[in-house]
């Protein structure tokens, strides 16, 4: 009888920087990893997409198509790459027209990428179908990912009672529960009907319980030909327990992280889930021992990252499954766990693997992450917004709020955006109880956006009264990508007049991400002139007047932040009269970018803040006269 295999999709170079270290790895870094990355075997690597292209170009000032081109040439085809993809929104927190994705999809492809992960937050299969197509179509695998979440859990209806229990007096009903399993396997389905080459079950918060797990997993098995992919994350305790029922169940490729990069808030460690392997029979598909080579630099480079890293302290132990013998104890954990998950004891399944991960000093399980339901980075970026905020007593109001902020949405899942988008809500919503001021006083363009549409078919159906009172219209209205504005491509005559995006790569940048990718491709024209120029001009002096009237005191009406938060854009200038509504700056906040529109008609008097400036709460940022 042939030894059943199974396939690795190695997570490291993306999702497991991104959720331990804030996707803060250096070109450098990685170059150092890819030599030993070369001859290890994996199934897939994912190594793009996800928050990489924003990040390299926002914090570290580096090219991702050079990421990718790079990585693809280290390779030498020998492991398939792949990308993380949220469908229409590509790797930004818009929906862009069919044209964008396709110019993307095929300059990745072109640079080497392989495998393009594809997924919605709503788990709206419109969303997903013209990427899956595309893909093909260009000669990539199409991977369909189906977002994992639950029901909430609060005491709130999901479905409301019928009208008819309700005039009788009868007892409502149960909620209707929404995310059975019956749900996520229509979905796969439908992904395979549309030409998905591998179907990924994505739990992108670590909710995925073993029993749950084992349930879905066993049916997707069968019921879809092509090969099933689970991913998960550690997060609130899960990760490691579920993986090992995904196992059992058949699923045919694990996500994994390597030691350094593993646990926690990423996924489980690929030596872990090679001791089960060798307990169960089952061939790990990789060079273990080139493994071993990549988790030795890989020590290095997480003390490289020391900056970002939560756990910088509390390494796990130093551990190779090749040639450390397991204390008595600890081997016969692994053997409890395998017992436990063959017997469906999720209990003890649960406490064997945390035993084995406290063992070796993984991060124990967050319990206020499990208990809200929530990923692992909406929390953390929920705690960082809060603290800039000054305002970190509303975590608990925000976290409490979370679940009727995504029941009001449409009952969305918890990923990237609609993740930011309820997070940052939630937030709002806190402050809004704290003034005093009615719920939804203050909503962001994409909570608006979302309760409207554009960002597809939410999997309840949102109240139309509360679309009517969010948007001003109870009408459902999709996103029309007639409408989409192609971000103009300037000239920049402080560095020759030469265009801002110099070639087709920059302009695809400038497209998805054009508030980071303008600053990006600024720095490369500016390298390029100053290549050419030996000497700069000499900076203008600030004349006495000019700083003696941004010192003079505020006299006229004011525009102030509602949250803190970085500046993207100022679009008007002093002396500028401008309309109530009309736009006047765009910050970030929230990992949202908000759009500050004008509150009153009049003339501009003064601004006080510049792009990149780091405003706080109720910060004034324009005055009038």
């Amino acid at each position: 009888m042939a030894t059943r295999k199974l396939q690795i999709r190695d997570l490291t170079l993306r999702d497991g920087q991104q959720s331990l270290f804030a996707t803060r790895m250096k070109q450098a870094n990685i170059d150092r990893l890819l030599p030993l990355y070369e001859n290890a075997g994996f199934y897939i690597m994912e190594v793009w997409g996800g928050a990489v292209p924003d990040s390299v170009m926002r914090y570290l000032d580096e090219s991702p198509w050079n990421r990718l081109r790079t990585i693809s040439k280290a390779m030498k085809g020998k492991s398939l790459l792949s990308a993380l993809s949220r469908g229409r929104n590509l790797f930004g927190y818009v929906p862009y027209p069919d044209y964008v994705l396709e110019g993307f999809y095929k300059e990745a492809i072109d640079n080497g990428l392989n495998v393009m992960r594809i997924f919605d937050a709503l788990n709206d299969i419109d969303n997903v179908k013209e990427s899956i197509k595309m893909i093909n179509r260009l000669g990539g695998i199409a991977d369909g990912a189906v977002c994992y979440t639950v029901d909430p859990k609060d005491d709130a209806p999901a479905v409301k009672p019928g009208f008819f229990a309700r005039l009788f007096g009868k007892k409502p009903e149960e909620p209707k529960k929404i995310f059975t399993d019956e749900y996520f396997v229509n979905k796969a389905v439908e992904m395979e009907r549309l030409g998905a080459k591998i179907i990924t079950l994505k739990d992108m918060a670590g909710l995925v319980n073993p029993l749950r797990a084992a349930s879905i997993i066993g049916k997707l098995k069968s019921t879809v030909k092509v090969p099933v992919d689970f991913h998960t994350h550690c997060t609130p305790g899960y990760g490691l327990a579920s993986a090992l029922m995904a196992i059992l169940n058949g699923v045919d490729i694990l996500d994994t992280n390597i030691w350094w990069f593993g646990g926690g808030s990423a996924a489980p460690a690929i030596e872990l889930i090679y001791i089960f392997c060798q307990k169960l029979g089952i061939e790990v598909e990789c060079n273990m021992e080139a493994v071993g080579k990549i988790r030795a630099e890989l020590e290095n480079t997480r003390r490289d990252l020391a900056d970002f890293d939560l756990n910088k302290d509390k390494f796990p132990k130093h551990f190779d499954p090749l040639t450390d013998k397991l204390p008595a104890e600890v081997d016969a954990l692994f053997d409890t766990a395998i017992a436990a998950a063959k017997n469906l004891d999720e209990e003890a399944l649960l406490d064997a693997c945390h035993a084995i991960e406290d063992y070796f000093g993984f991060p124990k399980p967050n319990l206020l992450v499990k208990e809200a339901e929530v990923p692992g980075g909406m929390y953390s970026n929920m705690v960082a917004q809060l603290k800039a905020l000054n305002a970190s007593e509303l975590l608990d109001d925000a976290m409490r709020l979370i679940p009727k902020v995504r029941r009001d949405a449409g009952l969305v899942p918890l990923v990237t955006p609609t993740s930011q988008i309820v997070g940052a809500q939630a937030v709002n919503l806190a402050i809004d109880r704290k003034k005093g001021n009615p719920d939804y006083s203050n909503t962001s363009n994409q909570f608006i956006s979302l309760v409207k549409g554009e960002y597809g078919k939410t999997p309840a159906p949102v109240d139309p009264e509360f679309r009517r009172q969010i948007t001003g219209d109870a009408t459902e209205r999709p996103y029309d990508t007639s409408k989409y504005k192609r971000p103009e491509n300037p000239e920049v005559p402080e560095f020759g007049g030469v265009k801002l995006a110099s070639n087709r790569e920059e302009e695809l940048l400038l497209e998805l991400l054009p508030t980071v990718a303008v600053k990006f491709l600024r720095n490369r024209r500016k390298e390029e002139f100053d290549a050419k120029k030996a000497t700069e001009a000499p900076a203008a002096e600030v004349k006495v007047e000019e700083k003696a009237a941004a010192d003079a005191p505020i006299t006229g009406p004011t525009q102030k932040a509602m949250m803190g938060g970085r500046i993207i854009s100022v679009n008007v200038k002093p002396g500028d009269a401008v309309k109530k509504g009309q736009l006047l700056l765009v910050y970030e906040a929230m990992k949202m970018e908000n759009d500050v529109n004008s509150n009153i008609e009049g003339v501009v008097k003064r601004i006080f803040v510049a792009p990149d400036d780091v405003v706080n709460t109720d910060q004034v940022m324009i005055e009038f006269e």
